[in-house]
């Protein structure tokens, strides 16, 4: 018992001098306050400012911020690049915003194909609207920084606007089909009530389409590294920046573009082999030049558009090549939108009489 004593004495005994801390409450304060300071890591981006990664609860950064590197010369050809996309985005906007005007200026054109088509310039000028101006700012600024929020949101917008795209142009197909294979019952099924629903069904299916694969990938984990070697925020490159699991999601996406594409696909194969049939039973030979005349700039169209998204987003497995890919996307984002007005134009004799009446009038 006395043993005990004096140990014990001997371990609550102290010299004189500053008195010990009561506990060890501050000990553990102030190691809690240096966990916490530690929550916070500050990365550099190529620019060289610092840019804020948080900390979730499985000690993991989380993403706020992606870099897009589509363009690594930006910092040298930035301002050459930056002219040649702004003419590129000009000249595509108002090319399908003449396109627009004409067939709503001219009681000609109020026609069921030229309805389709100016709703299809009109998801152009929203299409390109989506990408070019955010690239705009990256060459002429240098800053190639989108926040996460923003990214999700120009992925998904550009996705459901390409959907739309191409159940247009499969609605295309099938009003040519109409016009052509039958021209007594065209005008009776091809009402406008008719027509404005088939619009509507497009924007929808493109917007149901898109919206699940896209949620449940904002919804994965993000926890470093946020460079997305592309120029715009798109499904694969994100995929592949995800911490968590990405094949069940991926195939998900690859499941629903192959949906899109097919069954847009399988109309327009379906319409255009009707229509080919029915052009080579003509006796003339000059209705049978205006009838494909009448089909061609749609069909350069397609092959444009369905050429670059093949290759693009029909892959079971995500290839390396970025590179490919990304000029692949140029392709669909900047060329197509660009040339589309002047197919359309050039190739299309009754706009063009339109048109060439409209700048008569203006004189």
């Amino acid at each position: 018992m006395k043993i005990l004593t004096k140990r014990f004495k001997k371990v609550f005994s102290y010299k004189k001098g500053p008195l010990p801390r009561p506990c060890m409450f501050n000990d553990i304060k102030f190691s809690f306050s240096s966990v916490l300071r530690q929550q916070e890591s500050l990365v550099r981006s190529n620019d060289g400012k610092k840019k804020l990664m948080m900390w979730d609860a499985g000690n993991r950064t989380v993403v706020q911020e992606f870099i897009l590197e589509g363009f690594p010369a930006v910092q040298h050809l930035g301002k050459i690049l930056f002219l040649v996309h702004l003419l590129a985005y000009l000249a595509s906007i108002m090319g399908n915003t003449l396109i627009i005007t004409i067939t709503w200026a001219d009681h000609r054109l109020h026609t069921p194909m030229y309805f389709f088509l100016s709703t299809f310039s009109f998801v152009e000028c929203c299409f390109i609207t989506t990408v070019i101006p955010k690239l705009l700012a990256i060459f002429l600024s240098g800053r190639q920084v989108i926040s996460f929020a923003a990214c999700f949101t120009q992925a998904f917008v550009f996705l459901s606007l390409g959907s739309a795209g191409f159940f247009l142009m499969a609605v295309l197909s099938l009003d040519r089909y109409l016009a052509i294979c039958r021209p007594l019952r065209y005008s009776s099924i091809m009402s406008p009530r008719v027509c404005s629903l088939l619009v509507t069904a497009c924007f929808t299916l493109g917007f149901l389409f898109m919206v699940v694969p896209v949620v449940h990938l904002s919804q994965l984990s993000f926890c470093g590294p946020n460079v997305i070697p592309h120029f715009f925020c798109d499904f694969g490159p994100l995929a592949k920046l995800s911490c968590s699991d990405t094949k069940s999601i991926e195939m998900l996406f690859f499941n629903v573009a192959f949906l899109v594409l097919f069954i847009s696909l399988l109309v327009t194969v379906i319409a255009y082999s009707n229509i080919v049939v029915t052009i080579l039973r003509l006796p003339s030979a000059k209705e049978r030049q205006k009838a494909f005349s009448t089909c061609s700039s749609h069909l350069i169209v397609l092959s444009l558009m369905y050429s670059s998204c093949l290759f693009i987003y029909v892959k079971p497995k995500q290839t390396s090549r970025v590179d490919f890919n990304r000029q692949a996307a140029l392709v669909n984002t900047v060329l197509t939108p660009v040339l589309n007005p002047v197919i359309y134009t050039l190739r299309n004799k009754q706009v063009y009489q339109a048109l060439r009446g409209a700048l008569c009038r203006g004189k």
